[in-house]
């Protein structure tokens, strides 16, 4: 008999969507209100806001909102239509791609309308049924979601381990020569929810050895990370080594896009084979002559990113002294590991939310391991000296109530209201 196909998902919405009754609208899918900021308002009060991704503070930058503005009257929303290989390209898009390309070193640069799609897109362009993939255990969703549709062998590598990598690569070498096909690593520059940096120096060593091609994701290193910003190859002065380099303007660029950066000749290939592109709209002029301003300040204003690392270097330094777990964390990235269960977790975060005004993300099993509670925390160019000391106080008044089982108490008398959340 066959199933109605509905069946399945009416009965299970899977490990996120079977909280929505408890969560939804707080917990997850909030809604922030007011202008981009470190401080914004939640369910009508104001809020430290430790949770967005605009590091150097251009989401209200005049400048940017002036460039934005100006855009939006000139072209509107739409200009240009259609695909860039049919009808949707122009100087303005060639001239921001020079500019990237010029800014992280490399030969030629190609947008791409999302982060995620084109990373996606990126990884089906660049490997054929008889390559092979060696990739980080932690790699962020899009850059997983892109290796699902390889049609060849793939092998993952433990978290950031040299010792896993080079293991792989030699299963991966062996594998090649049976296929005839080549190797693809792919890793990230700066790991979002932990903060580390990928170790892109030893792995572009292990190119000595190895005969395999260098993918990173460096969407949170783009803009922080490098004596000009250029990201996690220049901090560790190893950008020649990156043959695909790619990040979002989701980050540092407070903005929707997203490029490639690599030889002439891939970019080349990539412009015409990737399918994210290809049949896909154009990037609006409003979103590219922004970027293009948003990149000029990234250059011209590095007063701004000598804030935003004084206020992680603020944060991250009180929280240690405190006595704080924040991992091995060497980016803005800010991870708070605490111990509790999930509805200890959800208690403590509104407990965050209303008493002391604090909005940050929360990351829980399954994403961690059960029994620890991942507090994560952004810093940008834009937050104070104040901001910090109020989160350091609530900090330790919330790991109080955590250790003498404040928070266990209130999960245990709403039990009824955490049941789906706890499962």
């Amino acid at each position: 008999m066959v199933k109605d196909l509905f069946e399945r998902i009416q009965k299970n919405k899977g490990p996120l969507g079977r909280w929505a009754s408890q969560a939804e609208g707080y917990f997850v899918f909030p809604k922030l209100e007011g202008p981009l900021s470190n401080r914004m308002m939640f369910h009508g009060k104001e809020v430290i806001n430790w949770s967005i991704n605009d590091y150097l503070g251009l989401a209200n930058h005049p400048e940017v909102r002036k460039a934005d503005a100006e855009a939006a009257a000139e072209y509107g929303a739409a200009y240009p239509m259609g695909a860039r290989m049919m009808s949707g390209h122009t100087d303005w898009h060639e001239k921001l791609e020079q500019e990237l390309a010029a800014f992280v070193h490399k030969e030629s640069a190609y947008l791409l309308n999302f982060g995620y799609q084109g990373m996606v897109s990126t990884i089906d362009a660049l490997v054929s049924k008889n390559d092979i993939i060696v990739y980080d255990m932690d790699s962020h969703a899009c850059i997983i979601d892109g290796v699902r549709l390889h049609m060849g062998k793939r092998f993952t590598y433990k978290h950031n381990d040299i010792e896993s990598i080079e293991k792989n690569l030699q299963r991966a070498t062996n594998m090649a020569e049976t296929t005839g096909g080549g190797i693809l690593l792919i890793t990230e520059g700066v790991f979002g929810m932990r903060g580390q940096q990928g170790k892109l120096k030893e792995i572009v060593a292990l190119k000595e050895k190895y005969n395999f091609r260098l993918l990173v994701d460096d969407a949170h290193g783009f803009g922080t990370l490098g004596k000009t910003g250029a990201g996690a190859g220049e901090e560790q002065e190893c950008q020649d080594g990156i043959d695909v380099y790619f990040s979002t303007f989701a980050k540092s660029m407070a903005s929707i896009g997203a490029f490639i950066a690599a030889d002439k000749d891939i970019i080349d290939f990539l412009k015409y084979n990737l399918r994210s592109q290809m049949f896909a709209k154009s990037l609006p002029m409003l979103l590219v002559k922004g970027a293009l301003k948003r990149l000029e300040l990234l250059k011209t204003t590095p007063e701004l990113r000598s804030k935003l690392w004084e206020n992680v270097d603020a944060l991250q330094n009180g929280l240690k002294e405190r006595g704080f777990n924040i991992g091995d964390t060497n980016t803005c990235v800010t991870p708070v590991y605490l111990e509790g269960s999930v509805p200890e977790a959800m208690v403590m975060v509104n407990d965050l939310r209303e008493t002391y005004g604090i909005f940050l993300s929360i990351v829980i099993y399954p994403v961690i391991p059960k029994g620890i509670i991942l507090l994560r925390m952004i810093p940008t160019a834009a937050h104070t000296i104040q901001d910090i000391n109020e989160t350091l106080s609530a900090y330790e008044a919330i790991r109080e109530k955590l250790e003498n089982g404040t928070y266990k108490e209130i999960a245990n008398r709403t039990k009824v209201d955490l049941d789906a959340v706890a499962e």
